[in-house]
């Protein structure tokens, strides 16, 4: 009778690699390609009573970018979630659908076109990053140039003209760029650098809070960082009147800081330090205040007999779209203004795609994000692992200010939606993290799967 020994070690298992499913992604980003002309088709038919004249043209160009990035993917990060790069494709693709279905009301300011050239530009980007980023592991050791550089980008804006009311344009002829938009990458490759190096010191904790013994407290000696990035997220709003971007920078590194540590102090002492700030200069600087006022009182300017204001008219278009909506070009969002194709551009889809439509775009953004965090965890290296959650939590920290404020939930912060708002830089800034988020996976997914057992 045959046996094993006590000291004999127990059969190794062989190492198995994940599918790569390239074919699955080609299939998914036809059905992205599909639905999107089929979107552009029905604001012609709404509209018009007959097919965009452009349609196939729209199709051929958003199908070939398409087949760029997926030729790109294929070739170089073939081990890469089959997911991320339809979703971004579909969500691009709807969100040109929206910018050109409100092209139709103001004739005399087309966006379309122009954010049809940032997208290209977007997938382009994508396709050198992916390309040319063997290992995302590389971006660590510019760390320290990573952060002087989006200081720079987040400064420069302040001697540049306020345009609405915020300083975080750059505008020169009639060209216009937002360096915020790229400094929230370099910012998110420095805190990932910055936390896996220093992760151990700052997992050290004082005392529990009372009785909560759950709840265990930074040390004041490691809250310098923490104080540190808040006073910089306050100065970002202070100077250049940007609620959104510096609640992005700051959430993001609490974000970061508590997947590092694992301690729910750090997410204790973020929250009360993001509150306090945010009252503070709530309170004291007045364009932020008027937002907030505008937040507690919607319908006041409806009162005093001025009209609706953004904030109303979103709200009213998100009730006129109900649960199916109006279907798409038979809205009346563009009554919101200048910032339509913008700021409230998730409020024409809830008017004409309804509550199922919202909620279907709520979801590709939640599947994406998830995809990104499963990328992250799934890797050995924590650089890695905090860079793809910090990429993805960027889209999920703007996804839901954003909503909140159109949807009256939060304050409004003047950010663009990811992919589906008038923007060169986000979009362009968008694709990016894609990239870098499939290169990421592509490194998770690529590992062995079973290695021998010890």
């Amino acid at each position: 009778m045959t046996g094993t020994g006590a000291g004999t070690a127990p059969p190794a298992v062989p190492a198995v690699r994940v599918p790569r499913r390239r074919g699955t992604e080609l299939a998914l980003l036809v059905v992205a390609v599909l639905l999107s002309v089929y979107g552009y088709c029905d604001v012609g038919l709404a509209r018009n009573g007959t097919v965009p004249p452009g349609a196939a043209g729209y199709g051929a160009g958003l199908g070939v970018l398409a087949l760029l990035a997926h030729l790109a993917v294929r070739f170089r990060a073939p081990y890469a979630d089959p997911l991320l790069l339809p979703i971004a494709v579909l969500l691009n693709g709807l969100g040109l659908v929206l910018i050109y279905r409100l092209d139709l009301e103001t004739p005399n300011d087309e966006a379309a076109p122009a954010q049809l050239v940032w997208s290209t530009i977007g997938v382009a980007l994508f396709t050198a990053a992916v390309l040319l980023l063997r290992d995302h592991r590389v971006l660590q050791r510019y760390a320290y140039l990573s952060v002087v550089t989006a200081l720079i980008l987040m400064i420069v804006p302040i001697f540049f003209p306020a345009v609405n009311g915020a300083r975080i344009w750059i505008r020169f002829g009639g060209f216009s760029i937002q360096p915020g938009e790229f400094a929230k990458i370099l910012l998110a490759v420095f805190f990932a650098s910055y936390l896996a190096a220093n992760r151990t010191a700052l997992a050290h904790t004082g005392r529990t809070l009372g009785r909560f013994r759950r709840l265990q407290l930074p040390t004041g000696r490691v809250l310098g960082p923490l104080v540190a990035i808040w006073l910089l997220s306050v100065g970002v709003l202070v100077l250049e009147r940007d609620l959104g971007t510096s609640l992005l920078f700051f959430g993001l590194f609490v974000i970061l800081l508590y997947v590092a540590t694992g301690r729910t102090g750090w997410i204790a002492v973020g929250l009360l330090l993001a509150a306090f700030g945010a009252f503070a200069v709530g309170s004291l600087e007045p364009h932020v205040h008027s937002r907030v006022q505008d937040w507690l009182h919607p319908f006041a300017s409806i009162d005093a007999g001025e009209g609706p204001n953004q904030l109303a008219q979103s709200l009213f278009a998100f009730a006129a779209g109900g649960m199916l909506g109006t279907g798409l070009g038979l809205g009346h969002s563009i009554l919101i203004g200048f910032a339509a194709k913008s700021d409230f551009i998730l409020a024409t889809a809830g008017e004409e795609l309804g509550l199922a439509g919202l909620c279907a775009i709520f979801l590709l953004y939640a599947l994406l994000v998830e995809r990104g965090y499963r990328a992250g965890l799934a890797l050995r290296d924590p650089f890695g692992r905090l860079l793809a959650v910090g990429l993805a939590s960027i889209i999920a920290l703007q996804v839901f200010v954003i909503a909140g404020g159109v949807t009256g939930l939060i304050p409004l912060t003047g950010m663009a939606m990811p992919f589906l708002a008038q923007g060169g830089s986000s979009v362009v800034t968008n694709w990016i993290i894609v990239a870098l988020l499939i290169r990421v996976s592509d490194s998770a997914r690529s590992q062995p799967v079973g290695e021998a057992v010890r």
